[in-house]
């Protein structure tokens, strides 16, 4: 295993790494520099997109363009133009939330939770946008929005709510999008003063998570047992994703900046792209956004 500096790109909030198997490109945002990145597997050809709001997460569509998180809701990007066109706020009554990680599930729906800017109060909840646009609230009651991903079959859907201390399962029904049988996958090691934030599942259906201020990826086994953890050279690790022509490398976003003062700070290499070779394992890949 070796871990390289891909982009030194100081991200301020560096989130959401996503590999297309269509194109063979990279995305990641900037959530607090309010952009959208793309590059080549090993960083070269890097474009960049600005949005007018923070950003939480985005996926590309089948049509084109992609479908972002904003601050004040659910966006679509158009790539050629540069524009953002609003698609719905769920929360025009929370000023104080805003809307974070998201992903698409294997039917081409859109999942993405809202969060307390201050990350305090459980303000915050997980949505499903349809393709059709209509927005499905899926649970409440949550601080911080986290980490969506789901086993290879699509049947058990993964999230957590940063500051809980555990990472959730529940079942997954592909027909209509709906969750049920919220249970925790497993208790998250926070006696560094980390916390779990992006993850994705590979292939072998386990389930990497990148803790967040601890400077650790966790690999955990399908049944929630810690399997392998990856010592990263900075503490604000924010996301993983795996990609690469061969879907074997282990993309990792950083911030530069923590978001408020209580957090640590890190080094020359804070808010860089990192990818990690020789894994031995290869990922699954990302569907697009059917709307």
């Amino acid at each position: 295993m070796r871990i390289e500096v891909l982009i030194d790109v100081k991200t301020i909030l560096g989130e959401g790494p996503l590999w297309d198997v269509e194109e063979q490109r990279l995305y990641f945002i900037d959530s607090f520099g309010c952009n959208v990145f793309r590059c080549t597997a090993d960083g070269r050809e890097v474009r960049a997109w600005d949005v007018p709001e923070k950003i939480g997460s985005m996926a590309l569509r089948r049509q084109g363009g992609a479908v972002l998180s904003l601050a004040n809701g659910f966006h679509f990007l158009d790539f050629k133009s540069g524009e953002t066109q609003l698609i719905v706020d769920p929360e025009p009554d929370r000023p104080a939330n805003r809307i974070n990680d998201g992903k698409v599930d294997r039917r081409g729906r859109f999942i993405a939770g809202s969060m307390d800017t201050m990350e305090e109060g459980p303000n915050g909840a997980l949505y499903r946008l349809d393709p059709d646009l209509s927005l499905h609230k899926l649970d409440d009651g949550i601080i911080v929005s986290n980490g969506p991903c789901w086993s290879p079959d699509g049947r058990t859907f993964y999230f957590c709510d940063t500051w809980t201390g555990e990472i959730w399962a529940y079942d997954y029904d592909l027909d209509t999008g709906g969750v049920s049988n919220r249970r925790t996958f497993c208790t998250v090691d926070r006696s560094r003063g980390g916390a779990a934030d992006g993850a994705t599942v590979d292939a072998e259906g386990c389930v990497w998570s990148a803790l967040v201020y601890d400077g650790r990826l966790v690999r955990y086994t399908p049944d929630g047992k810690v399997d392998r953890i990856v010592d990263m050279p900075v503490k604000k690790v924010t996301s993983v994703m795996f990609g690469g022509p061969n879907l074997d490398v282990l993309f990792v976003t950083s911030m530069a900046k923590p978001p408020l003062p209580r957090f640590p700070g890190d080094g020359q290499l804070r808010g860089s792209l990192f990818a990690i070779f020789d894994l031995g394992i290869r990922g699954v890949p990302e569907s697009r956004f059917a709307g």
